[in-house]
């Protein structure tokens, strides 16, 4: 396969379950060897495209494309994809040898070869000296680490993961996260991640769906994700962020419904509906030239101390809430609830956002 061709696509893809459409007319494409996350909340359909993916269900309409053939038809057996599921899914009567040989066993590779092929995945993922253990003498990032071995033996073209650490206790899913990224790099195959943490998602990815209600709003890097989200959904799910109402009234101008109106880089865009700017951007003094907006007497409610930083909570002008992020390096700035304060930030760390913004289109 040429390295320039996508090894999924799909295109214009609809998925109804009777007069209910999971997926409306979804446009993507993932390449070779990325490691890419499809994040939204519950019930907004990234499950759906995965059991699509893997043949488990077939899409109502659009094609499914696996490594340029078509595969929307196609049942799981016959597509070189592989799945590790939240629940490992391992055979409890198996040895740990014994699950990540079972895909090799069934296509009657030769003994020889499966004893190399399972130790050289077991010692990928640090599990060669608990190959005679069993599943339930396992933990589980252990069961996970021997799920991977066994969907990655065979060398799919896509590898599914299903949500995969959400059953751990919070450092052990930080471990594995680590496990996951440096796996994912060292074999190149492509990762396409189910999840519903954007932390997770931001920190392993190349680039990032994130879908709400069965329509995709956005596709990009995590930086791109994160500081230029398209609409208001995006700019709120992914991190905290302001999102402050209102409209262009000219080229590189918003006006806030409170009446303020501060400098951006966006053009006029008659779609526009919020202002989203990042807790993080905000300073009390101008740190520089490029501090050109001001937000004069926001009223400061409360402080929440998070250990290396705290979040303020304050009330512009027309009572809307807005948060600021202060470091442990500027905690000599910190300000009393109950008083007021002035306000600054970038025209660039300002991002005009549409309303919906639902599209099909990458």
């Amino acid at each position: 396969m040429n390295d320039s061709q996508p090894v999924l696509e799909m295109i214009n893809v609809v998925k109804d379950y009777g007069h209910f459409t999971a997926i409306k007319r979804l446009n993507l494409s993932v390449g070779k060897g990325e490691f890419f996350s499809i994040i939204g909340p519950s019930g907004c359909g990234k499950t759906t495209i995965l059991k699509m993916i893997a043949g488990f269900e077939y899409p109502t309409g659009g094609e499914i494309r696996i490594s340029g053939i078509n595969a929307s038809g196609q049942p799981p057996y016959k597509r070189n994809v592989n799945t590790v599921f939240q629940n490992y899914a391992l055979f409890p009567h198996m040895t740990v040898f014994q699950n990540v040989a079972y895909p090799l066993k069934i296509k009657q590779v030769a003994k020889a070869e499966i004893a190399k092929r399972v130790m050289e995945s077991l010692g990928m993922v640090s599990m060669r000296e608990f190959a005679e253990r069993r599943p339930d003498q396992l933990s589980g990032g252990q069961k996970q680490r021997v799920a991977l071995a066994r969907a990655l033996i065979s060398s799919p073209d896509i590898l599914l993961l299903d949500e995969p650490l959400s059953a751990l206790d919070f450092h052990l899913r930080q471990d594995m996260q680590k496990v996951l990224k440096h796996l994912q790099r060292e074999v190149g195959i492509t990762f396409i991640y189910i999840t519903h943490d954007q932390g997770e998602a931001l920190s392993l990815s190349d680039r990032i769906a994130v879908m709400k209600r069965g329509r995709l709003h956005q596709v990009g890097t995590p930086a791109e994700i994160y500081n230029h989200p398209k609409t208001k959904f995006v700019a709120g799910f992914i991190g905290k962020t302001n999102l402050l109402p209102g409209r262009m009234i000219q080229d590189h101008l918003f006006q806030c419904d409170n009446g303020e109106t501060f400098r951006v880089e966006a053009p006029n865009d008659p779609n526009a509906a919020c202002l989203s700017i990042r807790p993080e951007k905000i300073r009390f003094t101008p740190e520089d030239d490029s501090y050109t907006n001001k937000i004069e007497g926001a009223f400061v409610l409360e402080e929440t101390y998070y250990g290396s930083e705290t979040e303020v909570l304050l009330k512009l002008k027309g009572e809307l809430p807005f948060l600021l992020r202060i470091t442990e390096q500027d905690k000599h700035r910190r300000i009393a609830p109950g008083t007021f304060v002035d306000l600054y930030f970038r025209t660039e760390d300002a991002t005009v956002v549409q309303n919906t913004g639902e599209t099909d289109e990458q």
